[in-house]
């Protein structure tokens, strides 16, 4: 996860060299799918209205970037997790002409979680969301999220789905890769887009959509474990 309050200028000089190294072409990662307009049938305002009100799960609070207050709960409901938020742009993981160093000033070249074939994930191309890492405010993994777990992603009226692809930082949430943003008509500039608010993340608990990268699979289970979520609670 990015801290927004990083400029180019404080860069350590290492990557600022970094900066300077051409990305490989796209083509030499494979062509991102494009999201379709429309990935189920279950509408955000279904969704929005199960989780109007806050069973509060975390210890503490999390901020939404270095710089503001911690205000944001993971809330707790039958068979998800889910809180409210912004949403800054991962870019981490495969070189892309759309991820690297020369666009993002807080390239990672890892993500936390791989593909089935070991290589990070690709964001540009893999809509996924980041968790903070575990804490005393909250455990993702113990709360039955893990790497691959399917996530229902909620902004503008529009429901896209999309994995737990990666980590950051332990008092910081709110932040999905570049494709999940595209999906949702959100800016995916890792530098300058993303969302000051009005974001939703639901978490589906125990799930997984395999392989990681099948952004199929994450859509075909999203969407009965998004109908089982509005019939259960």
């Amino acid at each position: 996860m990015h801290l927004r309050t990083l400029t180019l200028t404080t860069l350590p000089a290492a990557a600022l060299l970094a900066a300077g190294q051409l990305p490989l072409p796209a083509s030499a990662y494979g062509t991102p799918h494009p999201t379709s307009a429309s990935e189920g049938s279950v509408g955000a305002a279904d969704l929005l209205a199960k989780t109007a009100s806050c069973t509060r799960i975390s210890h503490g609070r999390y901020r939404t970037d270095m710089n503001t207050r911690a205000t944001i709960p993971v809330c707790g409901t039958k068979g998800a997790v889910f809180w409210k938020a912004d949403m800054d742009i991962d870019c981490d993981g495969r070189r892309t002409a759309n991820c690297n160093e020369r666009t993002d000033p807080w390239f990672l070249h890892d993500t936390a979680f791989h593909q089935s074939d070991g290589r990070p994930l690709r964001s540009d191309a893999l809509p996924y969301v980041v968790v903070p890492g575990a804490s005393g405010i909250w455990n993702h993994a113990r709360a039955g999220v893990r790497g691959g777990g399917v996530v229902a992603v909620i902004h503008g009226g529009k429901v896209r789905y999309a994995v737990v692809g990666d980590t950051g930082p332990t008092k910081i949430i709110g932040e999905a890769s570049y494709a999940t943003a595209r999906a949702l008509g959100i800016d995916p500039d890792p530098a300058t887009g993303g969302a000051a608010s009005g974001v939703t993340y639901i978490l589906f608990r125990n799930s997984r959509a395999f392989p990681i990268e099948s952004h199929t699979a994450a859509v075909a289970e999203g969407e009965r474990l998004a109908k089982r979520f509005l019939r259960d609670n």
